[in-house]
Formats: C-alpha cells, structure tokens, sequence
C-alpha cells in the first residue's frame, strides 16, 4: 500500500503548502520554503543560514531536544514536529512548549501519523498546521467530519472554549 501524498489540514480546513521536505542543504537550491531535518538544518554554514533563514523550517523527531532550535526560534518561519507513530506523544509537549514558554507565533507544523482521534488534542496544544498521510484521516476530514471531543481532561497552551469544558475541573457556585 502506498502512503497518499500529504495534504494539510487547518482548523478552517484543507489549504495549499508552498513547504517540501528536503534532505540536506541542497535541498535550498532552488527557490522555494523548505523543511530540513534537525541534523542537515545544524549542520548549515552560517552564510546559507543567513541567506535564506526566512524560507527554511525545521523538522524535530520526537527524540531530538527542542533546545537545539531555541537561538533560531524568532526568525525561523515553520517548526515541524514529527509522529512517527500514534503512540509517541513527545511531539505534543513540544507543541506546548513553543507556544506557551517560548512564546512561539511561527507555524507549528504536524507531521507523520497524524490521526482524526489526535487533531483535537494537536490544536489544543499549539500545532497550527497538520500535514495529513494517514489515508483514513484524509477521508473523514475530505467527508467533512469534524474531529473533537467536547471535554478536555487537562490545561493547554490554547484556552477552553466554553466554561465547564474541562471534565475534571469544577466551577464554583
């Protein structure tokens, strides 16, 4: 079976990506916005850096320190962050961690097995774009299911909607 080509889905719905993957610095030959690997994107001269420091994202695997990428963080245009795997939830944290202690506003960009069941969540915390493979999420959100859940079991780094929303919190009378 072969994976579909990515698509990506925002809170508002489906949307163009003028982004491509690349694997290292050649990738930047041309002209147009690229996500590089953590490892290609340190491994850049500071000259290529410079130069085109406003069309580069980067992509952070679940096991890479998000550390690495903080002195770059207010010029760099797009963080990916992968999920390999539905079960590997590291990526979420680093979501949250961009927005609310870093101060993050750039694009925050899901990638890999992104899931309907996970969108909610994936909003919640900080990703502003998801970039969709699984075949079975590409149909429910091209069927216009919306995915959610209307209680939340914990804090994020985007408020509730509604009062009450939090199933674990109560409201004072």
């Amino acid at each position: 079976m072969t994976t579909p080509e990515p698509r990506v889905w925002t809170e508002t719905g489906w949307q163009g990506s003028d982004w491509r993957h690349g694997a290292n610095a050649d990738a930047l030959s041309g002209a147009g916005r690229v996500i590089l690997p953590l490892e290609a994107f340190l491994a850049l001269d500071a000259q290529t850096l410079k130069q085109n420091v406003a069309r580069i994202g980067v992509l952070l695997s679940p096991g890479e320190a998000l550390d690495t990428i903080l002195p770059f963080l207010p010029e760099l245009p797009l963080v990916a962050l992968a999920f390999p795997a539905f079960n590997d939830g590291r990526s979420y944290s680093k979501a949250e961690l961009l927005r609310s202690r870093h101060g993050y506003r750039g694009e925050v960009r899901a990638t890999g097995d992104v899931l309907i069941d996970q969108i909610s969540h994936m909003l919640r915390v900080g990703f502003s774009t998801l970039e969709i493979t699984n075949p079975r999420t590409l149909s429910l959100l091209e069927r216009g299911k919306k995915p959610g859940l209307p209680l939340h079991y914990q804090p994020s780094a985007r408020p509730a909607a509604a009062p009450g929303s939090y199933g674990w919190r109560r409201l004072s009378a």
